[in-house]
């Protein structure tokens, strides 16, 4: 969300901001609408000031004439007052509408570009593995281990859907719990939160009301089925102001997500790559303004540590101004490679949303103990997204013989299990 001091103080540079990200957003219109509410605002004020002092008259007059005279005119003066409230309040409505619908302003840092084309590769942690044979994608490597099904996941839910099984399940299971374990050592404060949420809580977000089509809802209810467990954990904070000392504050949690994925035929609907459910493990920071651009950083390593410790290929991009999420003013991706699909898999993105989200959910904290209240910054990322994390364990894991070998780090969680195999004929 946008202050509208800054559009008042410096349209051009809003302007300017939002067309790096190729956005000509009705700044003008917007400022109007700000100057025509302030000016009814003081034009309401004028004549309620006008009508107490007029009805302390009223209260004194003997002539019963001139004080009925008096208590006539005074009707059409309340009349044109709650015409002015009405018109405010509409105002109020449009502004809102227009602000929550402009995404945030670019970090000056973020390089400029149209899409995803113009993402910079900052660093490549790695070498594309080497194989004596042809790596398998993993809807072929899956399908013949017998822990992915296709056919009947989409039996029971329709396309975009499918099921793990067995070592394959838990193998997901093993990924997600230890990321948690890792997250938490780095310093995370576990959270397990709803997996539905109510409308506002996406809002502050930004995910209403830019995004609701892509977003599944039960109407009885009005909940919505959490896209990601940044909606959650920044809605934890609503309408909060948070003490200084407790800052800042780091949130990991699992949730499912669950995103209407508009697809269209073609390379990139193959596999379990993108699914309308799916799991992830969740990174989130409140912080100060001035702590801001130091958090990113360290949630950026804390995500490429748990890509270098899976033993996975991976690279990290910093993303132009035209690719830039919602309320993102400044992002990293990062991507692992999938031998078997020869692609590189985006499971992080790392981004800093400046205070937009929390002045969108009205977070807030003193920086000094008798100063006025500012909004926080909040950062969220991925630590990682599954499923896309599971397909390149996979991939880079397999063997000649159609085995795949489970990493180190997981076998912990895996009851002693070091490869999985096809079952037995």
């Amino acid at each position: 969300m946008h202050d509208i001091q800054q559009i008042r103080e410096d349209p051009e540079g809003v302007k300017a901001g939002l067309a790096r990200r190729g956005m000509d957003a009705p700044i003008d219109e917007i400022a109007a609408l700000d100057t025509e509410r302030r000016s009814v605002l003081v034009e309401v004020e004028n004549l309620k000031a006008e009508r107490n002092i007029v009805s302390k008259e009223i209260g004194r007059m003997k002539d019963p004439g001139e004080r009925e005279a008096k208590i006539t005119a005074m009707r059409g003066l309340g009349t044109h007052v709650d015409e002015l409230d009405q018109r405010v309040s509409e105002i109020e409505e449009i502004l809102h509408r227009m602000l929550s619908e402009i995404p945030n302003i670019p970090d000056p840092s973020a390089p400029d570009g149209p899409d995803e084309s113009a993402n910079q590769v900052v660093r490549t942690v790695g070498e594309k593995p080497a194989y004596s044979f042809e790596p398998q994608p993993h809807w072929d490597l899956g399908t013949q281990l017998g822990i992915l099904d296709f056919e009947r996941g989409a039996k029971i839910s329709g396309s975009r859907f499918y099921i793990l099984s067995g070592a394959g399940a838990r193998l997901q299971r093993a990924l997600i719990s230890w990321m948690l374990d890792l997250h938490i050592g780095q310093g995370y404060l576990e959270k397990y939160p709803p997996f539905l949420v109510r409308g506002e809580t996406l809002f502050a977000t930004g995910h209403l009301p830019k995004f609701a089509d892509n977003l599944y809802r039960d109407a009885e209810e009005d909940l919505y089925m959490v896209p990601t467990a940044e909606v959650p954990l920044t809605g934890m904070h609503r309408d909060e102001i948070l003490e200084k000392e407790t800052l800042p504050l780091h949130y990991c949690a699992y949730t499912a997500c669950f995103r209407r994925e508009k697809m269209s035929a073609g390379r990139d609907v193959r596999g379990i790559k993108r699914g309308h459910q799916f799991d992830k493990v969740e990174m989130y920071t409140y912080c100060e303004p001035s702590e801001s651009e130091t958090e990113l950083g360290r949630m950026l390593a804390d995500a490429e540590a748990t890509c270098a410790q899976l033993g996975l290929t991976y690279r990290v991009l910093e993303l132009c101004t035209g690719d830039l999420g919602f309320s993102a003013q400044k992002s990293y991706d990062i991507e692992v490679w999938a031998p078997g699909c020869e692609e590189w898999l985006e499971v992080s993105s790392i981004s800093n949303c400046g205070a937009f989200q929390a002045r969108r959910a009205n977070v807030r904290y003193k920086p000094e103990p008798k100063a006025k209240t500012e909004f926080l910054h909040t950062l969220n990322g991925s630590g990682l997204g599954l499923p896309r994390t599971l397909i390149a364990v996979l991939e880079t894991y397999q063997q000649e013989d159609g085995s795949v070998v489970v990493p180190e780090v997981l076998k912990p969680w895996m009851g002693g299990l070091d490869h999985i195999s096809a079952p037995e004929k």
